[in-house]
């Protein structure tokens, strides 16, 4: 594994997806020589990998809290 994707798992959800917007404002602005661009593109597809995997990690922690495996929408959760 290389250093990169140690880093990148060492991440929180919320520290990656704010790299991920910072990557995507970068990428939006349309300054960037190609290279760069294509790097930093690269960069936040595995950032985005990684906040859906610590997502559907989370979806599976609450599905173990609720009865039935399943889940509730969360307005209907925070009304009972």
């Amino acid at each position: 594994m290389s250093q990169e994707s140690n880093d990148l798992s060492a991440l929180t959800y919320e520290e990656a997806y704010a790299k991920l917007e910072q990557i995507l404002q970068s990428l939006e602005s349309g300054d960037l020589p190609l290279e760069d661009a294509l790097a930093l593109y690269e960069q936040g597809a595995k950032l985005a990998a990684l906040c859906a995997t610590k997502l559907d990690e989370a979806e599976l922690r609450v599905r173990q809290w609720q009865p039935g495996d399943e889940t509730a929408p969360f307005d209907d959760w925070q009304n009972s």
